[in-house]
């Protein structure tokens, strides 16, 4: 696709040469034969930054979720999830299909659930009744607008969880975000969690990879679900590295893609026909349409015959990421772009 600036989505990054050097001289073996050692290094690292005991490197970040799910549900459990979470509406409600799980959906205003909307949703013991076994939070939130789900609430909910003898899953495709966006490390916001899942090929720039972390005694099962999901891989090294790489060498830096993201959003305020919804927090800026301007799809349309790349989320709606692979300038092309193309749709 031949686009002047790429915003629909921060999966586009291509790998930079030090990051393909990276990969290219990697020391691999065969992992699921007994381990590969960049991956051992890859899943030390992660485990340390999540503040976690292990950590198991996967294909992609559905994989650690659905794992996770698998493992914390038995058959015919449920589970609680924000209604617009990700393991909801963008994996093929493969908890049913590959575990037998079920979810219950409860609304959040931009991804941010409260506490007390769980109070009463625990099944009582009965044997008509499914059991409920664990709460799934999604941080940032990507249909939320990348938005970052405060501390606190993460905290809140997951005691609520723990008291209640629920287990907790974060889903953390974009944590690094969060922590770029806050100040909080990592592990601060895994630490109420029984697993996490990251995702390396987002604000983090590798070409593919997620990580699951847990216990010890979490990541041996999981290793094994691995398999069973078609996940056991061989000389993956030379993917590891990448990995490795970004968490080195653009964690730091994912400051700039929530900066281009503020000057977008500013553009934004300043053209008539769209608004910000919601306001954004880190890398992702949901535009809300007029109607009188026609879709999203005939928005994405217009702004792609000029080059520029965006998603639809909605009737109404569009979405831009910012991502390492967009420079300021090419953000201000973007935001003059948006403008004309209102324009000419506004007469």
């Amino acid at each position: 696709m031949n686009l002047a600036v790429d915003l629909r989505s921060d999966t586009v990054t291509k790998p930079c040469a030090a990051m393909r050097q990276a990969m290219a001289s990697a020391i691999v073996d065969d992992d699921a034969l007994g381990g590969d050692p960049t991956v051992d290094a890859l899943q030390q690292r992660v485990a340390e930054l999540l503040g976690k005991e292990a950590a198991l490197f996967m294909p992609s970040g559905s994989m650690s979720n659905q794992i996770a799910v698998r493992l914390h549900c038995g058959r015919g459990d449920e589970f609680l999830c924000e209604a617009n979470c990700h393991i909801y509406n963008y994996e093929q409600a493969a908890f049913a299909q590959l575990s037998g799980v079920v979810a219950r959906t409860i609304p959040g205003i931009h991804g941010l659930m409260q506490p007390e909307q769980l109070a009463d949703l625990i099944r009582p013991p009965a044997d008509n009744l499914v059991r409920t076994t664990l709460v799934t939070l999604e941080n940032t939130h990507n249909r939320g607008g990348g938005a970052v789900l405060p501390l606190d609430n993460v905290q809140a909910i997951c005691r609520w969880a723990q008291d209640h003898g629920l287990a907790t899953h974060l889903d953390g495709a974009r944590l690094f975000n969060a922590v770029a966006a806050t100040g909080i490390d990592a592990h601060v916001w895994s630490k109420s969690f029984d697993s996490v899942s990251i995702c390396f090929s987002k604000g983090l720039g590798a070409p593919i990879g997620s990580a699951l972390a847990g216990s010890q005694a979490f990541i041996r099962q999981a290793r094994r679900a691995r398999r069973l999901f078609g996940g056991g891989m061989r000389q993956v090294g030379v993917i590891a590295a990448a990995a490795l790489y970004a968490l080195e060498h653009n964690r730091q830096r994912i400051v700039e893609d929530h900066r281009h993201a503020q000057i977008l959003a500013d553009a934004i305020r300043n053209i008539d026909g769209v608004q910000l919804d919601p306001q954004p927090q880190t890398n992702i800026v949901i535009v809300k349409i007029a109607p009188q301007l026609g879709t999203a799809t005939t928005l994405a349309a217009a702004l792609k015959q000029h080059g520029i790349g965006v998603s639809q989320v909605g009737p109404q709606h569009i979405r831009f990421v910012t991502h390492l692979d967009v420079t300021e300038q090419q953000i201000h092309q973007a935001s003059e772009t948006l403008r004309q193309v209102v324009s000419l749709a506004n007469k």
